[in-house]
Formats: structure tokens, C-alpha cells, sequence
């Protein structure tokens, strides 16, 4: 079978592979794994993310091995993973050991079995999602039409992780506005305020005690449900 086809098939499948799963972890496990198996030569996949802080941690992996190499990159502060998110959007390195660009990092990772690796960063316009962590252990070097495939697979990650992202933070944002509603409600009955006044009340504690107003809510809604429910 051509090798050419065979790489297109696995991509478009990769691609319907990824756009089925709705939650962010379902999503991020479903891109390492098709990944994994799409990939020639690819035998371990990682993904991670510029969390809220600007601080990068992964999320998913097929195996153990993954997170223990991102977590070496991360702690060094070093490697293909993280140049591909800062500086070099697609960072190949082959013969790792021989590649001299980050003299902590590869003789850790050779040690660990590494003999090639690349980095693809995740993004969606000028956003930077997060990168995507390729190690081979097999050879030490990734074939030029697995690094073309590979860009083309990233851009459909980063289109299903950006959405599954929205979701999560539109649900987030849906709980808090549901549990903020509770609390109003809680605090209307037990002070006899307005809606509003019981909102201001919120925001007063929140701003005093510097604590976010959707943990006090929780906070009156846990309170209320252990005091009504023993």
C-alpha cells in the first residue's frame, strides 16, 4: 500500500477521530491516542497546556514515559516541547543525542530512551493553546512526510481542543451563574433582602475576604445542604 495513502487515510480518520468527543479531558485523551496510532514512527504522544497563569502542564499522554519527559522539560526548562510553544512553532529534533540545543535536557531524555523528537505548538490565531509532545524511541529519525502530517493533524487538534475549551469554559461559566443564583437565594431568605441587596451583600464578602464569590456561594450552598439534609 502506498505510504503516501496511508498516512492521508489515518489523518482524515485522526481528524473524525477527535471532533466526536465533547468534554476537554475526552478531547485531550482522544488527540495523544490517534495521534499514537496515526503517526509512523511515533511511539509516544503528549499534549500540553498554557493553563489560566501562563504555565504549561500536561494534560494527557499515552504513557507513563510521556509524563515524565514533559516533566523533565518543564523542571529544566529546556526542550522541544517548550521551544516549539515559545519560539518554534514546529521543532524537530533528530539523533537527539547529537542535537546540542538543549545540553540538559538530551542526555535525560536519551538515558529515558528518546532517540527523536518533535514539538508542534497548538494554536488558534495569534492564541497560543498548548503543544503537542512527539517522541520516537524506535528511531532516530522522523520521516519529512510524518513531520508534514503531523502539522496537518495539530491544526485539527487545536481546532477540536479550541472548542472543546469553549464548552468547558461556557459550563464553568453556567455552574457559576447557578450557584451565585442559589446563594442569592439562600442569603434573601435567611437576612429577608432584595435580590439585589443580597447580591451586593456577595460581592462585599467576596471583595473583603479576597475569596472568589463562586466558592462563598458554594460555601452557603454546602452550609445549607448539610443543615436541611441532617
Amino acid at each position: 500500500m502506498n505510504d503516501h495513502v496511508t498516512i492521508a487515510d489515518a489523518l482524515a480518520q485522526a481528524a473524525r477521530d477527535i471532533h466526536v468527543h465533547e468534554t476537554l479531558d475526552d478531547t485531550l485523551d482522544s488527540i495523544v491516542q490517534t495521534a499514537a496510532r496515526s503517526l509512523p514512527g511515533i511511539d509516544h504522544v503528549g499534549i500540553s497546556i498554557v493553563n489560566g497563569k501562563k504555565e504549561i502542564e500536561t494534560k494527557a499522554g499515552t504513557d507513563q514515559l510521556v509524563w515524565e519527559l514533559d516533566t523533565v522539560q518543564y523542571s529544566l526548562g529546556e526542550g522541544p516541547c517548550l521551544q516549539a510553544i515559545k519560539d518554534e512553532p514546529v521543532t524537530i529534533a533528530n539523533r537527539l543525542r547529537h542535537d546540542q540545543r538543549w545540553p540538559n535536557y538530551v542526555p535525560r531524555a536519551v538515558e529515558m530512551g528518546v532517540q527523536a523528537q518533535m514539538g508542534l505548538r497548538l494554536y488558534m490565531e495569534a492564541e497560543t493553546l498548548g503543544g503537542l509532545n512527539l517522541y520516537a524511541t524506535k528511531t532516530d529519525h522522523i520521516d519529512p512526510d510524518v513531520v508534514h502530517t503531523a502539522e496537518l493533524f495539530a491544526a485539527h487538534a487545536a481546532t477540536a481542543l479550541g472548542h472543546a475549551r469553549r464548552e468547558h469554559q461556557l459550563n464553568e461559566a453556567l455552574a457559576t451563574r447557578k450557584a451565585i443564583g442559589q446563594a442569592i437565594g439562600l442569603v434573601m431568605e435567611r437576612y429577608e433582602m432584595t435580590e439585589e441587596r443580597a447580591f451586593q451583600f456577595l460581592v462585599r464578602v467576596s471583595t473583603t475576604s479576597n475569596i472568589k464569590m463562586r466558592d462563598i456561594a458554594q460555601e452557603l450552598i454546602d452550609t445549607a445542604n448539610t443543615t436541611y439534609g441532617s
